[in-house]
């Protein structure tokens, strides 16, 4: 079978590899589809301090059965529609004994510490499959990215009368978006670009706020009365947006981050005592997919419109190239493994 692999900062290559055998309780997967992260595009780049090369990237999965064995036969017909659950788990470590297997200690993720989905086939343990034959492909591709979101969400405690904003409407962000507003909070969603704040709009975002136009302080106590927002959910990883997300969000409010500040952070650290503020990072997706699948399955988010590029395999290394070059012009790229 094909497997697409970076091989080293800027290079790629597409590789005749085995075709992988399933073994008990696990299935084996055709892959459809796969959507590339910010993180394949890290390590694209050779900035990705997880990745050795070389590897094959893609987590954000949509696939067919091909074939399963053991308990996984008995839950997967061939050609079900499913995505995957790429993260491992040790069960031993502080995050796994609390209930929170997705920020394990020795996690490896799919296309990050260990090779990915980006080939025809893969084999997957049947608890890391999940199914849905009401989406479509592009619409499974989408499950894992936007529960990263919802999961952000949900470390935020968004519900029914919160403001929440969202700093950043790139397909991470866009998630938290959705999360919130499936949760019933109200939604600010803010970035520098208004393609991605109507974008944001369709997602579920209420007002939308770009920081570039105006003074982000000033929009935002216009639309909260002067109080802030009761959460702000960081999604862009800038020292300026860390900043932000703590000087604009409410007294006695959260703040989630979900992105990594690419260089030292410098806080005012007067505001985390005075507001009394609750600091959370979030991490990957726990048991966000069920409910990313039912809201994907109302219709609610506009998958078509957030799809940058699509691209059949033998073009991905320069899918990659372009997005590294200009990353602004795209949400998200998928790769058409059927094309």
């Amino acid at each position: 079978m094909k497997a697409f692999y970076i091989t080293a900062p800027h290079e790629t290559d597409i590789r005749n590899i085995d075709k992988p055998v399933p073994g008990d309780g696990e299935v084996l997967l055709r892959v459809r589809m796969v959507g590339l992260c910010g993180s394949d595009l890290n390590t694209f780049r050779g900035a990705n301090p997880l990745v050795s090369y070389p590897r094959v990237p893609g987590h954000e999965i949509a696939a067919t059965v091909e074939s399963a064995l053991g308990e996984a036969a008995e839950r997967f017909a061939p050609g079900t529609r499913v995505t995957v659950l790429p993260y491992t788990s040790c069960g031993r470590c502080p995050s796994c004994r609390r209930g929170r297997p997705n920020a394990c200690r020795s996690n490896q993720t799919l296309g990050v510490q260990r090779d990915g989905a980006l080939a025809e086939y893969i084999v997957a343990p049947w608890r890391k499959v999940v199914g849905s034959e009401k989406l479509s492909l592009q619409e499974l591709v989408m499950v894992e990215p936007l529960s990263v979101g919802f999961h952000a969400a949900a470390r935020a405690r968004a519900a029914e009368g919160d403001t929440v904003a969202v700093i950043g409407c790139g397909a991470i962000g866009l998630g938290a978006i959705a999360g919130a507003a499936f949760a019933g909070a109200r939604v600010i969603a803010i970035d520098i670009d208004d393609s991605k704040l109507e974008l944001a709009a369709k997602a579920g975002a209420a007002e939308a706020v770009n920081s570039a136009a105006a003074s982000l302080h000033d929009q935002l106590a216009r639309l909260t009365a002067g109080d802030g927002p009761d959460v702000v959910i960081e999604a862009v990883g800038l020292p300026a947006t860390f900043r932000a997300a703590v000087e604009e969000v409410a007294f006695a409010g959260r703040v989630v981050y979900i992105g990594y500040a690419k260089a030292p952070v410098e806080y005012e650290t007067r505001l985390f005592v005075q507001k009394e503020l609750d600091i959370l990072g979030s991490r990957n997706a726990l048991d966000d997919f069920p409910r990313v699948i039912k809201m994907l399955e109302t219709g609610r988010f506009p998958v078509g419109e957030v799809i940058s590029r699509v691209a059949p395999l033998a073009e991905a290394g320069g899918a990659l190239a372009d997005w590294s070059a200009n990353p602004a012009a795209f949400t998200k790229i998928l790769i058409d493994l059927d094309r």
